[in-house]
């Protein structure tokens, strides 16, 4: 196998940087795949690398083995991509957030408009757990070369700031912060600023070890848009009513039924819906 580092790969940015074999084995190890499965997939896309493939290429290669093999691992496989596809309009986004919190201990409620000193605002997920409320922010954004700068978070906080004076006005004082969530990540600058603003920022790779990805996995809350058993069309349909997880498609899968999928097909996605979120069988 010839050098690593005499490639240099294009990544959704447009930036140049050097292809890991280590970065490529590390993220299909994540999906559950096993060592030979994961050597040999590697080995085909050595054999097919050339100077200024794109990342989207090498995952669209290594996509398609791992759903030849095994589709679970591909659903895994695919979970950034199945973020992004929670789009266009961002509000599916904020609902697979408030989900997510739920499944932490949350109540929440999406879109609530909540009066500052100056002006009301609308918050996209208003939390509340253990008597204490947290304000979240969601920014989606469709193009995965784009990061959420420093204006977000100012933003953001000016916000926190309006609606925290109003509370203590009103002898409130529960309001414990503000979060601000996107599908991409953050520059430094953006970062730099919310550990100074005393905001928590969560992304797909921050915080290490807490980072989005990193609760998806741990908590089996897996997006519909995941699974590679079903249609755009038959996704769409699904946020479209609202639902988001493949927790809550299997919970509701009578909703399959009313896109025309036959007993067979619901039988192997419910399968996959119950292996993509860590258990045999989901409660009814």
């Amino acid at each position: 196998m010839s050098n690593p580092h005499s490639f240099k790969i294009t990544k959704a940015s447009g930036e140049q940087a050097d292809f890991s074999y280590e970065k490529l084995r590390a993220s299909l190890k994540h999906t559950g795949a096993g060592d030979q499965l994961i050597e040999h997939i590697i080995r085909t896309v050595h054999d097919e690398l050339y100077p200024g493939i794109s990342t989207r290429e090498i995952y669209n290669r290594a996509f398609a083995m791992l759903r030849k093999d095994t589709p679970v691992f591909a659903s895994k496989y695919k979970l950034k991509k199945a973020i992004y596809e929670l789009g266009p309009s961002g509000f599916p986004f904020e609902r697979f957030i408030g989900a997510v919190l739920q499944y932490s201990g949350y109540k929440n409620e999406i879109g609530k408009v909540i009066p500052g000193t100056c002006v009301h605002h609308e918050i996209d997920v208003f939390a509340r757990k253990n008597g204490t409320v947290t304000l979240v922010e969601c920014k989606f954004h469709g193009d995965q070369g784009r990061k959420c700068d420093v204006k977000i978070p100012l933003y953001i906080h000016s916000r926190f700031l309006d609606i925290n004076s109003a509370w203590k006005a009103h002898a409130e004082n529960n309001l414990t912060g503000s979060w601000v969530v996107t599908n991409t990540r953050f520059t430094f600058d953006a970062l730099k600023y919310g550990r100074c603003a005393g905001l928590y920022l969560l992304s797909w790779d921050h915080p290490e070890e807490n980072s989005l990805k990193d609760r998806i996995d741990r908590l089996g809350l897996h997006p519909v848009t995941s699974s590679t058993l079903m249609t755009k069309r038959e996704k769409q349909f699904l946020l479209d009513k609202g639902i988001v997880l493949c927790r809550d498609l299997h919970k509701e899968s009578f909703m399959l039924d009313h896109i025309g999928v036959s007993e067979k097909r619901k039988k192997n996605i419910l399968r996959e819906i119950c292996e993509l979120c860590h258990v045999n069988r989901l409660a009814e």
